[in-house]
């Protein structure tokens, strides 16, 4: 063997480390970018309430229940607080659960006013426009101090928070097919690289060793 063709164990052993530890790092980063995801911030006015949180941009028309299960009753609207692009038309659908509802602004740059109603089917559309950028707070006057309150965000110039996926519904972080996909290769090209270390640290032979039997 010359000495062009030995090979170094050492030498080898640190590369192996070194792709195993860029490989790991490059898996947890591509697994704290798919956990992580942007809700829009409704602050205090939708603390504590139920009825859970959802980003619908890129739908031109999206449905809130009103008299949806939560706080204590049929008392909620679903989902609660809602983002949305401008021009998107906002459809309040009555469940007919609850007693009489109704859905009117508390503060933002939409007037919203709905009837009293507690039949079940009735509808309120109000079409948020550029006008309309921003939060608009919202409540049903009957049962606002019971937690049935709402808010709609409008584009993109509104504050943000990190939530841990799915939009702030509550549920687990959705991982992309395409993360796990990476994640995978990731994972087969750290095990593929450690084999092949292996292999030559039983069978490749050693630089120093090869310079001592010369």
């Amino acid at each position: 063997m010359s000495e062009n063709d030995a090979v170094s164990r050492r030498g080898l052993l640190r590369a192996a480390a070194g792709a195993g530890a860029a490989a790991g790092a490059a898996g947890a980063t591509t697994g704290t970018a798919a956990a992580q995801s942007e809700m829009a911030d409704f602050g205090s006015h939708l603390s504590g309430v139920d009825g859970g949180t959802e980003d619908l941009r890129g739908n031109s028309e999206v449905t809130v229940q009103v008299g949806a299960s939560g706080n204590g009753g049929s008392l909620a609207f679903s989902p609660a607080g809602i983002w949305v692009d401008p021009g998107t038309t906002v459809i309040w659908e009555w469940t007919g659960e609850g007693g009489g509802h109704n859905v009117e602004t508390v503060d933002g740059p939409a007037s919203l006013g709905s009837e009293t109603v507690s039949e079940s089917g009735f509808t309120y559309e109000f079409e948020f426009t550029e006008d309309h950028a921003g939060i608009t707070n919202y409540q049903c006057g009957p049962h606002s101090a019971l937690g049935m309150l709402g808010a709609v965000a409008v584009g993109g110039d509104v504050p943000t928070k990190e939530v841990g996926g799915g939009g702030g519904s509550g549920g687990p972080p959705a991982i992309p097919d395409s993360a796990k996909t990476l994640g995978l290769a990731t994972f087969v090209a750290m095990v593929s690289t450690l084999a092949f270390a292996l292999f030559f640290l039983k069978y490749g032979g050693d630089y120093e060793d090869y310079e001592d039997a010369g």
